[in-house]
């Protein structure tokens, strides 16, 4: 629980700071002061919002025993096998096999899964990728994922902003110094973002086999998951990029890309440690 604190405090430390370079490329130290200033505005209000931002971007719609019995009824299993309280289940109408957590707390959590995750997974891979998510709950990941996905979106706001008006022209400014820095810290962001990120998932992967008792079941749905999300575009995620961390599995097309870039650990290094968890080693 510790290491996710500090994970959190490095993670809003590097957030502000990024939003004073950037407010300083656009105006200066009265810009850098702006920048910190939207910063910590930026922080409280994806405390308090942002799990709802990021259930109606993908138009999320809470399921109970009625509309969704078998998903609501293994949620609350797994709830009760990892001592927390039950959260809220929403199911995204979405073709792309996938699902995330979020939330500040467990006491203010959701889990989601999208229809096209629950028509590919038997229930014992569904299961599996349920505790999963719970893990993140209980690891209080989703404040580090949801905070830091809405402070990254909002910084290439700023970012683009400056781009669209201009950065600082008084005679001491460097014009094209400030063009890269509104180039740049966008890009800052988004590694910082991926960097916990892929820790996060494995410690997610670990906690989820401890919950459901079975790493053999989710590491069978991350394969299904890795080889059919890929191939079916997410139209959502593609719009909004800073949420993919929060999936199971890399929703974007382009996840092909280096490590450094990548926000989640390679599939094949996940399912293994999950089988070496199941061999007891």
């Amino acid at each position: 629980m510790f290491g996710n604190w500090v994970k959190t405090a490095m993670l809003m430390a590097g957030i502000v700071a990024l939003f004073g370079v950037v407010g300083a490329a656009i105006g200066g130290q009265g810009g850098m002061l702006l920048g910190l200033l939207f910063a910590g505005a930026a922080n409280v209000f994806a405390y308090w919002n942002s799990d709802k931002l990021v259930l109606r971007m993908y138009d999320a719609q809470e399921a109970d025993e009625t509309s969704a019995p078998q998903l609501y009824r293994m949620v609350a299993e797994l709830a009760r096998n990892a001592e927390l309280p039950m959260p809220k289940v929403y199911v995204a109408n979405n073709p792309q096999p996938n699902a995330f957590a979020t939330g500040r707390n467990p006491e203010h959590a959701a889990v989601c899964a999208t229809t096209g995750i629950m028509q590919l997974l038997s229930e014992r891979e569904l299961r599996g990728v349920m505790a999963h998510e719970l893990a993140h709950v209980k690891h209080r990941d989703t404040l580090i994922s949801t905070i830091s996905a809405t402070v990254a979106g909002a910084i290439a706001a700023l970012a683009q902003f400056g781009m669209f008006f201009g950065g600082r022209s008084n005679e001491r400014g460097n014009p094209v110094l400030s063009l890269l820095v509104m180039l740049i810290a966008p890009i800052a962001a988004m590694l910082i973002q991926m960097a916990i990120s892929r820790a996060r998932e494995y410690e997610a992967d670990r906690g989820g086999a401890d919950i459901s008792r079975d790493p053999q079941a989710l590491a069978s749905a991350l394969q299904k998951i890795h080889n059919y999300a890929h191939q079916i575009p997410n139209e959502t995620a593609e719009h909004h990029p800073e949420t993919a961390q929060m999936m199971i599995i890399n929703p974007l097309s382009g996840a092909g890309v280096g490590n450094l870039f990548s926000t989640h650990p390679q599939t094949e290094e996940r399912v293994a440690r999950l089988m070496q968890m199941a061999r007891g080693a």
